[in-house]
Parts: structure tokens; sequence; C-alpha cells
């Protein structure tokens, strides 16, 4: 073969390994969309696919779909009680303190605040049902069951004290289960487990600062309310963390702010109806 033969080859036909740098170099830019606008559903995820859930799946999320917004949930665990304090009598001796009953104002400020709170458990439930439908790694499914199974203590409480003070829970609640079932989905097909679970710590990081408000806004008096709010933010903690042992990745900050704003739709809106 002749020199020249030789340098048209090797013009026309770059080396291999040079074109397949080029084609993964297109490929990882392709996948990095919007990136630097914090969106990152695609690059934890090369192979990241929205595909049809399959009968089992679809089964499984109409199950807990209507358990959870048409039947009465069930606490495994007790209702949390507040702490009694014992006060001495004029006998000497000790005794609880007679507590002061609510009234109509505080009765309907109470029932807003756990209204929200129970919504919150709507859409905890959507969330991780979604996130574990999503999963392919069974040890990360059976951490997100778990984590589901608190929240359901925290949906049967939160109902329970709402029937207590003669209320009732949004009636949105369709729409809210449907909006956190889409984006648990969404965040563990697009963006596979370490995003998923990103998601997971910074909505219980938002919750907490939620119900830590909550205990400051609840009437002084509604100890019963401010019981259960307590060992509800006592779980979300430990949800957060376990989110991040199980190697959760930091979402970006305009994704949190988007978060923040939706809550903060919802927790208004929940607030009335």
């Amino acid at each position: 073969m002749s020199a020249y033969s030789q340098t048209t080859e090797t013009l026309s036909q770059p080396p291999l390994g040079k074109l397949c740098v080029f084609h993964q170099r297109s490929d990882q830019s392709a996948k990095k969309i919007m990136l630097s606008n914090g969106f990152l559903l695609l690059q934890y995820n090369k192979r990241a696919k929205l595909l049809p859930m399959n009968a089992d799946a679809l089964i499984l999320a109409a199950d807990s779909a209507l358990r959870t917004l048409f039947a009465t949930p069930r606490a495994a665990r007790p209702t949390p009680k507040p702490q009694t304090l014992l006060a001495p009598q004029g006998d000497g001796a000790l005794a609880a303190p007679e507590a002061r009953e609510l009234t109509d104002a505080e009765k309907s400020l109470s029932a807003s605040l756990m209204r929200v709170n129970h919504v919150g458990e709507v859409c905890a439930q959507a969330l991780y049902t979604g996130q574990a439908l999503a999963s392919n790694n069974p040890a990360l499914r059976a951490k997100l069951d778990a984590a589901c199974r608190e929240e359901t203590d925290h949906l049967a409480w939160t109902h329970e004290r709402l029937a207590q003070l003669n209320s009732r829970p949004s009636l949105l609640n369709p729409l809210w289960y449907a909006g956190a079932f889409a984006i648990g989905y969404g965040a563990g097909k697009l963006g596979g487990d370490k995003l998923s679970l990103g998601f997971v710590v910074e909505t219980e990081n938002q919750v907490e600062a939620h119900l830590a408000s909550h205990m400051s806004h609840l009437p002084a008096n509604d100890l019963a309310s401010k019981a259960i709010v307590a060992q509800m933010k006592t779980d979300e903690v430990a949800h957060a963390r376990m989110a991040q042992k199980a190697g959760a990745i930091e979402l970006p900050e305009p994704v949190k702010r988007l978060m923040g704003a939706a809550a903060k739709v919802m927790t208004t809106v929940a607030h009335r109806i």
C-alpha cells in the first residue's frame, strides 16, 4: 500500500478510541440536561427511562392509593400521649392539674394545623410508595417500606386527632397524593436511587422545620396535638438520616426552592380546604 493511500485512510477513518471518546462525551453532555440550573434528573442514571409500570406495580400503586385516601388508617404504635406533670395539691398529695378545655377558636386552629399535617402524611405515603416501586434495589425498597409504615402511624394519629377536634381531612387529598406519587416515581426512575434518596432528605428536612413551627403555633393547652407532632418530628429526623446513610445526594438549590414553594401552596390551601 502506498504512503498516499495510508495517509488518505488515516484521514478518512479517525482512530476508534477517539471516536468512542467523542460519542461518550456527546452522550454525557446530552444527559446533563440543564445542569447549570440544577436539574440532575439524568446525570446519575445514564439509562434513565420513564417506562410504564407493569401490572404488579399498578396493582400495588392502586392499593396504596385506595388505602391511604379512603380507608381508616391503623397505627402499629399507640398514639403519643402528653407527659403528665404532677403538682402538689392542698392536702400535700401530688396530682395532675386539670387540663383547660379548648375554646372553639383554639379547636379550629388546631384542626387546621392537624389537617395540614395529615396532608403531609398522605403525601409521604405517596412519595415513599412511588420511590419503592421505582427502585430495583431490594435493600432500599425495604428501608422505604419501613419508613412508609412509620408514616402510616402518623397518618392514623393525625386522622384520629382531626376526629377528636370535630374536623375532617383535606378535600383535595387525591390531588396531593397524585402529585407526590408522580414526584417519587419519576425521581426514582429518571434519577436513580441516589437522587430519589436526595428527595427524601430534603422532604424530611422541610417537614421537620414545618412541624417545629406547628409546635409554636398550636394552642398552649392542646397537649394532645403537641405530643403527636413531637413524635412525628422525631421520626422525620430519623428518616432523613436513613436516606443520607443510604447514599443520598444533595439536591441543588433551585430544586430545594421549588419544593419549598410547592409545599407552601399545599399547606396554605390545606389549612382551609
